[in-house]
Parts: C-alpha cells; sequence; structure tokens
C-alpha cells in the first residue's frame, strides 16, 4: 500500500498569498526591485500624461526588463510569459501582467534612459559585490546568418556533402559557416 500525499488542486487559500513569501530574501529579484527603487526616476515617470487608463509603473517595467537582461530573458514576449510562469517575474511585476506590447513600447520609448539606469545598477552590484564584470562588447556588429539554405537542402546539416549554397561557405564538411 503506497503512501502518497494528497494532490488537491481545487482548495483555496485560507489568506490571500503575498508575492513576498514567495522568493528567499537574498534573490537577484529582490535585489533588482531594490536597487531600482532606490533610483531616481522622475524622469521617467514625468512624461507620463495621466490621462486615460492607468499606466503600469515605470520602476516595475524596469525591473522586469533588468531582471530579465540578468537573466537572459529579452523578448518582450518572453517577459510577458514569465510574469506568468516565473516566480521571480512574479514578484517583480507585483503579481501582474503587462502585455508584451507595453514592455516593448516602454523599452523603445525610454531606451536613452534605460541605458543610462542600466549601468547605474551594473555598477552599484559590482560596488556591493554581486557582480563581476568581464568584458562585455556591445558594438552593433550585424552579421547576417543563412543556416536555413543548408537545411533545406538537406546537405551539410544532414552530414551528406552539403548543398551548393553550403559549398561557397565552407559547408561541405560540418554545416554552414
Amino acid at each position: 500500500m503506497s503512501n502518497f500525499r494528497q494532490v488537491d488542486r481545487q482548495t483555496g487559500f485560507l489568506l490571500p498569498p503575498s508575492v513576498d513569501e514567495w522568493l528567499p530574501q537574498r534573490h537577484l529579484a529582490r535585489f533588482a526591485v531594490e536597487v531600482i527603487d532606490g533610483l531616481d526616476l522622475r524622469e521617467l515617470i514625468g512624461s507620463y500624461r495621466g490621462s486615460g487608463s492607468a499606466s503600469y509603473h515605470p520602476a516595475m517595467l524596469l525591473g522586469l526588463l533588468v531582471y530579465g537582461y540578468a537573466t537572459g530573458v529579452f523578448s518582450s514576449r518572453k517577459l510577458e510569459r514569465a510574469t506568468y510562469d516565473s516566480v521571480a517575474f512574479r514578484f517583480i511585476a507585483a503579481n501582474d501582467h503587462p502585455d508584451h506590447d507595453t514592455i516593448a513600447t516602454f523599452r523603445r520609448r525610454f531606451l536613452p534612459e534605460i541605458e543610462g539606469l542600466f549601468v547605474k545598477v551594473l555598477l552599484l552590484a559590482r560596488e556591493m559585490g554581486v557582480l563581476n564584470l568581464g568584458t562585455v562588447a556591445l558594438d552593433g556588429t550585424k552579421i547576417h546568418a543563412n543556416a536555413r539554405a543548408c537545411r533545406e537542402a538537406g546537405g551539410a546539416a544532414e552530414g551528406r556533402g552539403g548543398s551548393a549554397a553550403c559549398q561557397g561557405r565552407g559547408g561541405g564538411q560540418g554545416g554552414c559557416s
């Protein structure tokens, strides 16, 4: 006879859960929220008109971006999805779920300000010993990738000698390069 814990997905909470209790005290998401709360965001906040429906607070949207960048989540669609799936992103968003278009618009609208604030977050993290900076190069180089030609021809990607599209790029053995 097996002794399993009961699985009951229908029982609600006796009291509403607090997102503050969901993360350990020394979690990176908490650090991001605390640092951003200490930044001067008057320039971002002042640019909102205050008319229409209520906007998401810039500190929350900036927190999503900073934590997303720190954990390798860059896409606004993936950030939106993370506010549903990830406890850390739920904590930052205060259990709210901004749309991917809202996140993308915020990033596009305030990109110069976000860049400056992100540098401040990194410098503060380094001062506190939370971050070890290596070499990061963002030079804007765009590299055209055309791996699809190899796959469509069924050549190098499958080890059959490659196609003419791949042969010219050294793709005869081992794929396009």
